[in-house]
């Protein structure tokens, strides 16, 4: 259904309600005029947080309190061997992804916080696992970001693969702005990457560098809770977290600034400034920012043939205001942006299924799913 027809459908339904309103036929008749519709699919998580589909379709869900779900044929089945997580504040069992090479080597990607390591608190790890069974087994250590910290905000995380097979991941500033991003010495406010199996690229940019950690790709970022590889390009877009404005979409590059906290959109939560500059030489801009925040979350781009609209845009969850946000894109260009899915709820995150239809992570419910009409 083109824009016109749904404006012009929805005008007379305001207008036939003007005297008497009714908020369910109001409801009825938007949810009438969308091209695709909204199901439930997994019922009754609490904070659903990542998502990876196994060769045969089943779905594996991390819970942000750390349990891992594989949900098979309507059947939730808990997954036994996870590891200790540090459940605190915005911190516990992250993303979980699989290795593009899957059906050959069975590698299963995770983040999550963990106390292990130097410090009181926790920080963001990364470890690869197989399923065997309803069990992980050959749990590997691959990266601790560290000293630990009992700050519970900006742990990030998530996970991308390259073409390549390098395995990116993000680790957010926690908390700690003024001191973290910035300086490579220190983990945190960093894209990270690795080969495959934990060991460094011999090209990651700061390999030579006696003094920094030498797995960052790039940094200068606040908190990116979304991480995915163009499907054409192949280059690694985030998104993350501003304070009071300014959350971003980034095109990541190697060894590249992305500017936090010494430039930004947005402001303090109280409305004081923190910084006077939105640009300064040196540092990356952001190909879009939000002002006001939208606290992103999730991101995925749309593939298939479902939704052939929506072709190459890229979908962003909303933590803030409940809907899932169509960036329209032309290259690496926004020209257009669209809520879908609104007033869905708590949006954790927005990915492609490999039928081809929008799986939505929602906090206090489950996962839904947006179906073409």
């Amino acid at each position: 259904m083109n824009k016109a027809l749904i404006l012009l459908v929805f005008s007379a339904c305001f207008l036939s309600c003007k005297n008497n309103p009714n908020k369910t036929d109001i409801a009825l008749s938007i949810e009438n005029t969308r091209p695709y519709s909204i199901e439930s699919f997994v019922e009754n998580l609490n904070n659903p947080w990542g998502m990876a589909w196994l060769p045969d379709g089943s779905m594996l869900i991390t819970e942000k309190s750390g349990e891992i779900i594989h949900f098979k044929n309507g059947i939730k089945t808990q997954l036994k061997n996870v590891p200790e997580v540090y459940n605190w504040g915005q911190g516990g069992l992250l993303d979980i992804a699989l290795h593009p090479n899957y059906n050959e080597n069975g590698w299963i990607y995770i983040t999550y916080s963990s106390s292990e390591g130097n410090g009181k608190g926790g920080n963001t790890k990364l470890i690869r696992a197989k399923l065997e069974g309803n069990s992980l087994t050959n749990i590997e250590s691959l990266y601790k970001a560290d000293p630990n910290s009992t700050a519970g905000q900006h742990f990030g995380s998530r996970i991308a693969f390259d073409n390549q097979n390098h395995v990116y991941f993000s680790v957010g500033d926690r908390g700690d702005r003024d001191v973290n991003p910035q300086d490579k010495t220190r983990d945190g406010g960093k894209i990270y990457r690795l080969h495959d199996n934990g060991s460094i690229p011999n090209d990651n940019p700061f390999v030579n560098d006696t003094k920094a950690k030498k797995a960052i790709f790039s940094y200068g970022h606040r908190n990116p809770q979304g991480l995915v590889k163009h499907p054409k390009t192949g280059v690694i877009w985030e998104h993350e977290h501003g304070p009071k404005g300014g959350d971003e979409i980034n095109i990541i590059q190697k060894g590249k600034n992305y500017g936090w906290p010494v430039v930004s959109f947005g402001v303090n939560y109280s409305g004081t400034k923190f910084t006077e500059i939105t640009e300064k030489e040196g540092m990356e801009q952001p190909i879009h920012h939000w002002t006001p925040s939208i606290a992103p979350c999730g991101m995925d781009f749309v593939t298939g043939n479902k939704f052939p609209d929506w072709q190459g845009d890229l979908l962003v969850g909303s933590l803030k205001f409940s809907y899932v946000e169509l960036v329209k894109l032309n290259g690496d260009k926004v020209i257009g942006r669209e809520k879908i899915a609104e007033d869905i709820g708590r949006v954790r995150n927005v990915k492609m299924g490999p039928d081809g239809y929008i799986y939505i992570a929602l906090e206090g419910q489950g996962i839904s799913r947006l179906v073409p009409k």
